[in-house]
């Protein structure tokens, strides 16, 4: 176990003793670094601007304050960009996530502030370009690091430059747009540069130098290094240009950590959202649409009134950072539930773990505007569609809650569409998707499928049956695939095949995909074993039925691996979607 801290200065014994041992490893791991600039740390921490950089020093330590490895980065406040000087792990820490989890909570807070993007100085890969060519396999190793988070140097510019005809070991400058897709401009660039080579490195380079490299700078958009080390293509940014028609709209919840439960191991977290961004974002596939605001009326005609009364008028009563859990349940006398919310969220939920707060109604809400904007994008513009929402919805009933989820916003961008023509959900979480089925069990315009893990031992238990299959009109247009404890990708697609079979049957106009990522090895609310390929082939079948889809988002929670499986899934759907017709 380890933490990460920041340390804005010595003031504390073991804030003094870390900074120390920083500095001790800084001489150690970088010999090239100069001694005064070693000694001047303690300083430039309580005097940030003396460089017209804001120096921050992030340490990672165990709980009794041993050092596991630290991370210093520079931001330049007038031309809004981050810099990192340094990240390392400690002797006896490396392989073991100190490095990337340091380098994650970097971009998490270059990411958070804004600004042009994250940039920092690797040495050369090319033992031609190192002075001793035996380096340059470690300096791959950490350039293939980097990699892996989307950052790659920058080429066409001359940054390379040596100062002496005989220097080797000229670093590149790597950028990384922090999984924002945006492009780097020339002059931005040209005025990164700048600062760097005069704030950093006004004692080494002159200003007729300075000039030259600023002015190497020529082309606009900037590029970077195409990826030298990641084998497939799901593992890496890459950066494609889709036509505006066949783009995925992306309606991202831009109120959803709001919603921050940090009690009881609840793993529905805002990281979440922003580890999915990191892994489609550089795929370049994506136009964001922003969410626009949907009157109550859409949630009251699939929810029943008695349930969004409730949530609203609990969530309003509630203080900031209080949470109430349900834990009682009026199996005796449903007809009467108490006055007292706290009680009557048992009234309500279906289970113990999930809280009501003060801005629990407010994130739903939030989030069953974006599923409702991303539907509109379905059905007048695009394709596809691909609303990024948390909280989750899909076990959200007609009137309970429950599952971490308050309002069905697929269902309710299912409601929606089929004012318009015949619609199926289709159900791809690890767990059954009991909110749509019990919203649609009577109707026969919109067709449910879920493939889950069996209720025998998979939540929410008591529903996702394979008899389950309707009732009146509907009976016939809910179909239950549950599956044992352990599945590969193998078995998951040969469901899946069987629930796009029944799909076709339907001949629906919409296609609405409740997509978890919890059927991902590896995540702490399931048992399946789907790997990166086995997303990218679901993808690609869902995308070749040719429908204008809508994704919602629900679970997925082992944040390590959402980036990738995400990358996957939307790589595959959109080539299956946009694939010549003979080559599907």
């Amino acid at each position: 176990m380890f933490r990460i801290r920041q340390i804005t200065e010595a003031a504390l014994p073991l804030d003094h003793r870390e900074l120390e041992e920083v500095q001790r490893m800084l001489r150690e791991r970088f010999p090239g670094l100069s001694q005064d600039e070693i000694d001047a740390l303690p300083r430039r921490l309580v005097d940030p601007l003396a460089h017209r950089l804001r120096l921050l020093l992030l340490v990672a330590d165990d709980l009794r304050g041993n050092l596991k490895g630290f991370a210093l980065l520079s931001h330049a406040p007038d031309l809004n960009f981050w810099l990192l000087d340094f990240v390392a792990a400690g002797k006896g820490a490396t392989g073991g996530g100190i490095g990337g989890a340091l380098y994650d909570r970097v971009r998490e807070i270059a990411r958070e502030a804004g600004g042009i993007g994250l940039f920092f100085e690797c040495l050369p890969d090319d033992p031609e370009a190192c002075s001793n060519p035996a380096l340059a396999k470690g300096n791959a190793a950490r350039l293939s690091f980097y990699e892996r988070f989307g950052a790659r140097p920058i080429i066409g510019t001359g940054y390379e430059t040596p100062l002496q005809p005989s220097d080797k070991d000229l670093p590149h400058l790597v950028f990384d747009d922090l999984g924002s897709g945006r492009p780097l401009r020339r002059d931005e660039l040209r005025a990164v540069i700048r600062a760097i080579l005069e704030r950093k490195y006004a004692h080494l380079c002159p200003p007729e130098y300075v000039e030259r490299i600023v002015a190497s700078v020529t082309e606009d958009p900037v590029r970077v290094r195409p990826p030298r080390y990641q084998r497939s293509a799901s593992a890496v940014a890459r950066i494609v240009e889709p036509t505006a028609e066949q783009s995925i709209a992306l309606v991202v919840n831009d109120r959803h950590d709001i919603h921050h439960v940090k009690e009881r191991g609840y793993v529905e977290a805002p990281v979440r959202v922003r580890s999915i961004l990191d892994g489609i974002l550089p795929t370049g596939l994506f136009a964001r649409v922003e969410p626009r605001e949907w009157p109550e009326s859409w949630i009251r005609a699939v929810h029943d009134d008695a349930l969004v009364d409730y949530l609203k008028r609990a969530s309003r009563s509630l203080p900031e950072g209080r949470s109430i859990y349900p834990y009682v349940f009026p199996i005796r006398n449903a007809t009467k539930p108490p006055k007292d919310l706290a009680y009557g969220a048992g009234y309500f939920c279906i289970d113990t773990f999930t809280p009501i707060n003060r801005n629990a109604f407010d994130a739903a809400r939030r989030a069953v505007d974006c599923a409702l904007t991303a539907a509109e994008a379905v059905l007048h513009d695009q394709r596809l569609a691909y609303a990024l929402v948390r909280p989750p919805g899909h076990h959200a009933e007609r009137k309970v809650f429950g599952g971490f989820c308050y309002f069905c916003n697929g269902g309710i961008a299912a409601h929606y569409l089929s004012q318009h023509g015949r619609v199926a959900i289709l159900d791809l979480d690890y767990h059954h998707g009991n909110g749509q089925q019990d919203i649609f069990f009577a109707r026969d315009d919109v067709l449910t499928v879920s493939i889950h893990g069996h209720p025998s031992f998979a939540y929410p238990f008591f529903t996702g049956f394979p008899e389950e299959v309707g009732v009146g009109p509907g009976e016939g247009y809910n179909l239950n695939l549950p599956l044992p404890e352990q599945v590969d990708g193998s078995r998951f697609l040969k469901a899946l095949e069987k629930a796009l079979v029944r799909i076709g049957v339907h001949a629906p106009r919409f296609l609405v995909v409740s997509l978890g990522f919890d059927t991902a090895k590896g995540d702490p609310t399931g048992s399946w074993s789907l790997g990166v390929e086995d997303f990218e082939a679901m993808g690609r079948r869902v995308g070749a039925l040719g429908l204008r889809t809508l994704v919602v988002q629900e679970g997925g929670y082992r944040t390590t691996t959402l980036r990738t499986v995400a990358r996957a899934f939307f790589r595959g759907l959109h080539a299956g979607a946009f694939a010549p017709k003979n080559s599907r």
